[in-house]
């Protein structure tokens, strides 16, 4: 059935997977897709949006580096809004509601029409190992499918187990199987697996919902995309809308608590700390008499409706009997109720900064089964694992992404570093250089690594380098043109900023407080520059943050410049911690452990002390 050997076999059709084998056969890897059920490819497991806080940032890097997701988010979706737009631009993060069964559709197409891909539908239970090296997968069926790598993306698929209330029967996802045999196979070759839990809330009919009493939540008026590509832009949007749970709500859940999961023993996995459920969210917070419930439509021609904040693994009944004391979901009706899935992980301290496993060479892991919560997070595993298994099989170096370079790098380094002991959700918070990180400029960042790469097609890179270059002359533009104060002053005036007596750079005024760039747009001589040179809202985006916050990126690119010291500063892989004297017990048991790649690496080891990194650094000859 599989004639000869594939360059890269894939296991799992979720985000991860599907932007791990885009990314193979993109690059040139003859790849196999292998996945339970081929309807499912892209499926939005949970909530059906995609971007969000720091995760949208993630979307337009995926974007920039030549995956698929941001494509796909825009042209299934069905709202788009910049969240953080009352914040500083380092904390301005796209989000769009999805439709969902098009988001899907849109995947598998885009998949469909990807050279170097085939597909096929079964379970993966075991895995192919010849002397430390990966050598293919073996089906439930017994097929073996014979390959230079292997990029692991089950999901929530192993040993999947569902609960509602007390009752509990497998599952990797309501109405699926879940998936076994692999964690044992894994296990025996001397990985070490963990459990974890998520969860995910009640579909209702939004046609017995009372959306007068409730909040809407509109769209931008004039809505941003994800992709740097050429999309089409969203016309059509559709509301959510918001409602609150009360202390009756409070109540009527408690009433369950006896017979939860979650508290009578029956689970006993870790469980997403900034998305719990809501009967976690009324036991941790229980001076809180209420909590948000966001009403997410499902598509533009369904009436399912997602209840966002309102995720439970109590009875059916009580969720029902709960939910509908909630505001507008008086004369509620369930498609299906809430539930929790605990699932096999593995800690992702087992891994290179590749994705590719320590134990096993040629073997990549991506998405849930490294501890990670979130479409964004897994797709850009998945991407990166993608990308390095073709360098792999190729004898290229891996390629890595530093913390300064973008979010995935934080993530990746995040995971690998420090591990993992609760589902990894990405913050800006989580990146020291997040003023650098911005999703204005991923493009900037990145589309180049990408043409390098070959998933960038030439004309991209050409489109990015005129962005930056337009964007530099605007900036020398408004650091050179002088003003005069009876053309700057109404302006400072209508804003109530101080007027000025004397001419000076346009720059000094755009770099104010309370003024932005659409202030400027009327003065005589901006208005001919952005005429004459073609400028763009974008460019001129770009070119506005550039000047306003020009000192905090100077000071996070002399700080990234330091630590990346470390980076040049490499340990080999073969090197020996237990004959450093200098080194406590527990340093140089973490360094064993984690075999960090270099100083910069070995610095952000938890339990590793700047004495310690002297220690090394006298010993590898600084």
């Amino acid at each position: 059935m599989f004639e000869g050997e594939y360059d890269v076999v894939v296991v799992g059709g979720g985000h991860a997977g599907a932007e791990a084998a885009a990314a193979a056969a993109n690059m040139g890897s003859r790849t196999l897709l292998v996945t339970m059920n081929l309807q499912t490819i892209g499926q939005m497991s949970c909530n059906p949006a995609m971007g969000g806080i720091a995760k949208g940032q993630i979307v337009r890097e995926i974007d920039a580096l030549g995956g698929y997701s941001g494509i796909v988010s825009d042209e299934s979706a069905i709202q788009f809004k910049m969240l953080n737009q009352s914040k500083g631009p380092a904390m301005w993060s796209p989000r769009a509601q999805s439709d969902r069964m098009l988001f899907a559709s849109k995947w598998r197409a885009l998949l469909e029409q990807t050279p170097n891909l085939d597909f096929y539908q079964d379970m993966i239970k075991d895995i192919i190992v010849n002397d430390g090296s990966i050598e293919g997968v073996v089906t439930s069926l017994g097929i073996p499918i014979r390959s230079k790598s292997v990029v692991l993306t089950n999901g929530t698929f192993l040993n999947g187990l569902i609960h509602i209330g007390e009752k509990n029967y497998g599952g990797g996802r309501a109405g699926e199987k879940a998936s076994t045999g692999l964690t044992h196979s894994l296990e025996k070759l001397g990985f070490v697996s963990g459990r974890m839990k998520t969860g995910t809330p009640p579909r209702v009919d939004g046609r017995s919902l009372n959306y007068e009493v409730m909040e809407e939540q509109a769209g931008d008026e004039k809505p941003a995309k994800f992709s740097f590509t050429p999309t089409t832009p969203l016309k059509y949007q559709r509301s959510c809308y918001i409602t609150h749970t009360s202390s009756k709500v409070h109540d009527l859940l408690r009433e369950g608590f006896d017979r939860s999961p979650m508290f009578n023993g029956n689970i006993q996995s870790t469980g997403p700390r900034y998305c719990p459920s809501i009967e976690d969210k009324i036991n941790r917070f229980a001076d809180k008499s209420r909590h948000q419930i966001f009403v997410e439509p499902e598509g533009l021609d369904t009436v399912e409706v997602y209840v966002n904040g309102f995720s439970t693994s109590l009875p059916e009944d009580v969720q029902y009997q709960a939910l509908r004391s909630v505001k507008g979901f008086e004369n509620v009706k369930f498609f299906r109720p809430g539930y929790a899935i605990e699932y096999d992980y593995f800690p992702p301290t087992q891994l290179k900064n590749s994705l590719e496993t320590k134990l096993v060479s040629g073997l990549f892991f991506a998405g849930q089964i490294n501890g990670t919560t979130g479409y964004e997070e897994a797709a850009s595993q998945g991407l990166m694992a993608g990308i390095n298994a073709h360098h792999k099989i190729n004898d290229k170096d891996p390629f890595i992404i530093k913390r300064n370079q973008a979010y995935i790098g934080v993530l990746i380094d995040d995971l690998i570093t420090k591990g993992t002991e609760e589902p990894y959700r990405m913050f800006t918070s989580r990146a020291e250089y997040r003023t650098l990180l911005r999703q204005d400029n991923a493009d900037l960042r990145l589309t180049p690594l990408s043409f390098d790469l070959g998933l960038a097609k030439k004309e991209r890179l050409q489109a990015v380098e005129e962005k930056a270059s337009k964007t530099e002359q605007l900036i020398q533009f408004f650091k050179t043109q002088s003003y005069s104060p009876k053309e700057v002053n109404p302006i400072l005036e209508k804003n109530a900023s101080a007027t000025v007596k004397q001419s000076d750079k346009l720059s000094k005024i755009l770099s104010r407080p309370g003024l932005s760039r659409k202030d400027l747009a009327d003065i005589l001589s901006v208005k001919t520059f952005i005429n004459e040179k073609q400028i763009t809202d974008e460019v001129y985006e770009q070119a506005e943050i550039q000047i306003k916050y020009s000192g905090y990126i100077e000071k996070e690119m002399a700080n990234a410049e330091k630590l990346n010291r470390l980076d040049h500063i490499k340990i080999p892989d073969d090197f020996d911690y237990d004959i450093l004297a200098s080194l406590s017990h527990e340093a140089k048991e973490k360094l064993n452990y984690i075999k960090p790649t270099n100083l910069s690496q070995a610095s952000r080891i938890s339990g590793i002390n700047p004495s310690d990194i002297s220690v090394l650094l006298v010993k590898l000859g600084r």
